[in-house]
C-alpha cells in the first residue's frame, strides 16, 4: 500500500500544492508552524475521514476561503485509485473514489490504511482512558467495517439515551421510555466489547517481543482490557444503573466507559500498572511498543503494509528509542516530519526523498 502524491487546494496553510511521495522514506523538513504536520494530516484524513487533531472541517478551510480540497493517488495491489476529499464550511464533506461519490463519508475507511504516531501518543498510557478507547476505536474502524458500524449505532443511541435522561430529570414520566433504547444499546455494546476482546489479544501476541526488545529484554508487557462491564452482565447493569443515570443525566454503562491497562512485569516479577506507576520511560517505552505493535497487528490483517505517519516524534525520543524506532520501519512507507536532519546524520536508514517546508511551501532537496 502506497500513497503516490497528494494534492492540497485552500487546505490549512496550503493555497495550491502537489507533492510526490516515494514509495520509501519522506522527510518533510523546516522550522515550527510551517505546514508540515498539515500533509499528515490531509493524509490522515483521506485514510479516517477526519482530522487527528479532531479540528471540525470549517476549521481546516483556508482562512477567508469557502472549501478547500484534499485529491491523492494510492496505489494498492498494483492498481492506481483516486480519491478526492471536498470540504466545505456549512455543509458536509463531498467525497469520491475515482470520480464516483460515495453516500457515506465511512464507506472510504479501509481503502487506506495508515499509522499516525505523534508526541501526544507518548502520553496515551498517562492520559484519560477517553485516549486510549480513540485509539482502539480509529484502529478497529480502518480494519473492520462491522466494527464501524457497530460503533456508530452505539454512539447515535448514546446520544439520542443522555437526551432523554436530560428530559427526564424534568419529566419523570418518561422513564419508561429509556427501554426502547436500552435493547439497541445492549445489542450494539455486546458485539463492541466482543471485537474490542479480540483486537487486545491480538496486540498482546505481538507487544510483548517488541517491548522486551526495546527494554533491552528487561521489562516484559501485557495490555489488560477492562470493560466497564461484560458481555454477560451488560443488560443487569443498565437496567440497576437508571437511577444514578437519571441523577447524572448520563449512560453511566456500556463500553463508551471502557480502558485498557499496561502491566510491566519487572526483573524481580513484580506487576506494575505503568499508567498510575510508571516512571516517564516506562510509560515512553510502552506508547512505543504499542504503536509499533500496531503497525504489525495491520500488516497481519490486511496482507500489506499501512503507511507510516511520524509527527515530529523522533525528538521527543532519547537515542535508543530513535534507533529502535528507525531500525524497525522496515519496508513501509514512511512520511516523516522534523525540524532539522540531524537526528538522521550517522543512521544507517536510507532516506529516499526530501522536503523543506518554508510558510505553506514545499522545496525538494
Amino acid at each position: 500500500m502506497l500513497i503516490n502524491s497528494l494534492k492540497l487546494i485552500d487546505f490549512r496553510n496550503y493555497e495550491d500544492l502537489d507533492i510526490r511521495f516515494d514509495s520509501g522514506t519522506n522527510i518533510l523538513f523546516g522550522d515550527n508552524a510551517q505546514g508540515k504536520t498539515n500533509i499528515l494530516e490531509a493524509i490522515y484524513m483521506c485514510a479516517t475521514t477526519k482530522s487527528h487533531k479532531g479540528s471540525k472541517d470549517s476549521d481546516i478551510i483556508s482562512f477567508g476561503k469557502e472549501e478547500a480540497h484534499i485529491r491523492t493517488l494510492i496505489e494498492k495491489d498494483n492498481a492506481e485509485t483516486k480519491i478526492d476529499m471536498h470540504l466545505r464550511k456549512n455543509k458536509t464533506k463531498g467525497i469520491a473514489i475515482d470520480g464516483l461519490k460515495i453516500k457515506k463519508a465511512a464507506e472510504l475507511l479501509g481503502l487506506i490504511n495508515v499509522v499516525f504516531f505523534s508526541p501526544e501518543d507518548l502520553s496515551i498510557i498517562k492520559n484519560g482512558p477517553a485516549e486510549r478507547r480513540r485509539f482502539i476505536d480509529m484502529e478497529l474502524c480502518q480494519l473492520d467495517n462491522f466494527y464501524l458500524y457497530n460503533l456508530n449505532h452505539y454512539n447515535k443511541i448514546i446520544n439520542q439515551r443522555n437526551h432523554l435522561l436530560k428530559d427526564m430529570y424534568y419529566n419523570p414520566e418518561l422513564k419508561d421510555t429509556l427501554k426502547i433504547w436500552d435493547s439497541q444499546l445492549i445489542s450494539y455494546g455486546r458485539k463492541i466489547i466482543e471485537r474490542r476482546t479480540e483486537f487486545i489479544e491480538d496486540l498482546n501476541d505481538i507487544i510483548c517481543s517488541i517491548h522486551m526488545g526495546i527494554s533491552g529484554g528487561k521489562e516484559k508487557i501485557y495490555i489488560k482490557y477492562e470493560p466497564n462491564s461484560t458481555i454477560d452482565r451488560l443488560e443487569d447493569n443498565i437496567s440497576s444503573s437508571y437511577d444514578k443515570d437519571i441523577k447524572l443525566k448520563q449512560t453511566t454503562v456500556g463500553p463508551h466507559r471502557d480502558d485498557i491497562s499496561f502491566i510491566v512485569t519487572d526483573s524481580d516479577n513484580k506487576e506494575i500498572d505503568i499508567r498510575k506507576y510508571g516512571s516517564q520511560g516506562q510509560q515512553r517505552t510502552a506508547a512505543l511498543s504499542l504503536k509499533l505493535s500496531e503497525i504489525e497487528l495491520v500488516k497481519k490483517m490486511i496482507k500489506d503494509t499501512p503507511i507510516l505517519l511520524l509527527d515530529d516524534v523522533l525528538s521527543e525520543l532519547d537515542s535508543n528509542r530513535q534507533n529502535y524506532l528507525l531500525d524497525n520501519i522496515g519496508d513501509i512507507q514512511t512520511i516523516i516530519t522534523c525540524t532539522g536532519l540531524d537526528e538522521f546524520v550517522g543512521h544507517r536508514l536510507k532516506i529516499n526523498k526530501v522536503y523543506k517546508v518554508i510558510k505553506g511551501t514545499m522545496e525538494e532537496q
